[in-house]
């Protein structure tokens, strides 16, 4: 019995490439054949004029000679005489067919009969007169042989279809390579990204001339890789804190567990044993919650914002929270400042919260910690957690907020609870409240804190 499988998905068409230089070969060898085309087409016109205007002048001047030998011949001998004047002139005018009629219509004289076909296109004629002193009515048409000429118009206007053809070719050859001689940059681009790989994210695009039209997209290729080096940098060593972090815990578990089972326990030993492997289990939950946490917000995730509220308020309420820690270290603390803000209330607890942590860890006993809430110039809000202790080395500021990043790497073994994602917490808070981590060290006093910017309004740009 065969199974019926479902239908694949139809995939994405893939859009059609095309040749740059190729279309630009092509439109310019058609703009060349439209271009010659039009100019020669006018010189054909031009000469087919010039043709018609010397066939017209030939003809009247024919005709006017034939008017002075008809009224010479009839000078001298009458109507015989002009028609045999007529015949004589046949001779000398060759290429010509002339026929004339009397005022009855009747045919009185015609020429031999011609070498050419006078009803053929390539023959013109003229139609005129006779003015005779003694006869009346007498009309003539003079017929003149063209076809020399009309093989030459033909010759002329094959010759010119011919370059029209030649020149619409060699544009568009000489476009084509042109085109590829100046892609040529493109094509080295385009080699130079084509090398670089995991193993050689530091390579940066270059060229030996730099091109005005490409150094734009350049510069912003190579920053892209610049920042996507810093993202694969960060990438492997939070890999690297991750694994160093979990090492610790999973050891603890695995150890413990390993020493309970090795021999026979009474329960209140087992008991101990699986309440501290629940506290290990517990910060591995609290790791993995945070890492999440932090894994939304690099994704974009808002802060959801609800009605101002006073930010004092929210303080009081974190500080129930820490009376023990503080009474234990034995710190007071000072609320300076009021602010109105529209916030995610219990974000900014959490953020504030693991200020005010940190500072008891690093306080200096019988000190004062302050909380400062300050307006900044954007119309926002700035708060800060302050402590006496030792200060922060300054080349370690910028790197507060990395994750997993500890000032003090002996202390992580004492410090269990915190596992280095505190100040990270609070620097992706202040991102989904559109704000910014801050962190000011001196030998009197360290304060790190982060703003609040004001909630930019839907759909605004």
């Amino acid at each position: 019995m065969s199974t019926a499988h479902p239908p694949h998905p139809p995939q994405p068409r893939q859009a059609d490439t095309y040749s740059i230089g190729r279309r630009l070969s092509l439109l310019l060898a058609i703009q060349t054949v439209v271009g010659l085309g039009v100019l020669l087409a006018c010189i054909y016109a031009v000469n087919v004029m010039l043709f018609k205007a010397k066939h017209e002048e030939q003809l009247q001047n024919y005709a006017k000679v034939m008017v002075d030998i008809a009224r010479a011949g009839e000078e001298r001998g009458g109507r015989a005489e002009a028609l045999a004047k007529l015949a004589w002139s046949a001779e000398r005018r060759p290429g010509t067919y002339m026929e004339v009629q009397d005022a009855s219509g009747q045919t009185v004289y015609r020429d031999p009969p011609p070498p050419f076909d006078v009803s053929a296109r390539s023959s013109k004629s003229l139609g005129f007169a006779l003015p005779l002193a003694n006869i009346e009515g007498w009309q003539a048409r003079v017929w003149l042989d063209c076809s020399q000429d009309a093989r030459t118009g033909q010759r002329m206007a094959l010759l010119l279809v011919a370059v029209v053809i030649a020149g619409g070719a060699l544009a568009g050859w000489g476009t084509f390579w042109r085109v590829r001689c100046s892609l040529r940059p493109l094509i080295d681009v385009a080699d130079q990204t084509r090398a670089i790989d995991v193993a050689r994210l530091d390579q940066r695009l270059s060229l030996a001339e730099p091109a005005e039209e490409l150094q734009p997209v350049i510069e912003q290729f190579n920053g892209l890789m610049g920042r996507v080096e810093r993202a694969y940098l960060q990438l492997e060593g939070f890999n690297a804190d991750v694994a160093h972090e979990l090492r610790t815990p999973l050891a603890n578990l695995i150890g413990q567990t390993e020493l309970a089972l090795s021999r026979e326990r009474p329960a209140a030993e087992l008991a101990d044993t699986l309440a501290s492997n629940l506290e290990e289990l517990n910060r591995l939950a609290g790791m993995v919650n945070d890492m999440l946490f932090l894994a939304q917000a690099d994704r974009g995730v808002k802060a959801r914002r609800g009605e101002p509220v006073a930010l004092s308020a929210l303080v009081h309420q974190v500080l129930e929270f820490h009376e023990a820690p503080l009474s234990e270290a034995d710190l007071s603390v000072e609320v300076a400042g009021e602010q109105q803000a529209a916030v995610d209330a219990p974000l900014v607890k959490r953020a504030l919260s693991n200020l005010l942590g940190n500072a008891i860890r690093h306080a200096t006993p019988g000190t004062r910690i302050t909380v400062r809430l300050d307006p900044d110039d954007a119309g926002g809000v700035r708060l800060w957690v302050e402590n006496l202790g030792d200060p922060v080395p300054q080349h370690h500021l910028p790197r507060l907020f990395d994750r997993f990043f500890r000032v003090d790497s002996s202390r992580c073994e004492l410090d269990r609870p915190h596992h280095g994602l505190g100040l990270s917490i609070v620097a992706a808070i202040a991102r989904m409240h559109e704000g910014s981590p801050m962190a000011e060290s001196t030998p009197e006093r360290t304060r790190i804190g982060f703003s609040l910017a004001h909630p930019t309004p839907a759909g605004a740009a």
